[in-house]
């Protein structure tokens, strides 16, 4: 499983929207490394941002 998919399956799993930070916690990645994956996840239109900060998966 490379970073981009562990990154949404920690989305997916959380069943809540998420903070970057919380997501590097979780993932074990480093938190600049996941602020870049969220970016290119947000342009692949694989996730969304319900409110500033927070990420989580499209449904």
């Amino acid at each position: 499983m490379d970073k981009k998919e562990l990154v949404l399956k920690v989305m997916m799993d959380a069943d809540k929207p998420l903070k970057s930070g919380e997501i590097a916690e979780l993932s074990k990645i480093p938190k600049g490394e996941v602020s870049k994956i969220i970016n290119a996840l947000k342009k692949e239109g694989k996730i969304e941002s319900p409110k500033r900060c927070y990420y989580a998966p499209k449904k």
